[in-house]
């Protein structure tokens, strides 16, 4: 993946190192993160954050072969 470098605020830099420590992210991968959900969220408006969480965790756990069936009724 090719990287870039990008002028950012110091602190959205600082809030991104503190919320990436608490759920194990690095500061850069923190603000990735932030980027992604806030690109889902342009792109669809009418989807509440939590939907859009559960979405981004479901992708992953797919990613990583750990989807466990689900049977209706």
């Amino acid at each position: 993946m090719a990287t870039s470098s990008v002028r950012l605020d110091q602190e959205l830099v600082e809030k991104a190192a503190i919320m990436g420590k608490a759920l194990n992210r690095t500061t850069p991968k923190q603000i990735e993160h932030w980027a992604k959900i806030g690109e889902i969220m342009e792109d669809n408006p009418d989807l509440p954050y939590e939907f859009v969480k559960q979405a981004v965790i479901s992708q992953a756990q797919k990613e990583a072969g750990k989807l466990e069936p689900y049977n209706f009724g």
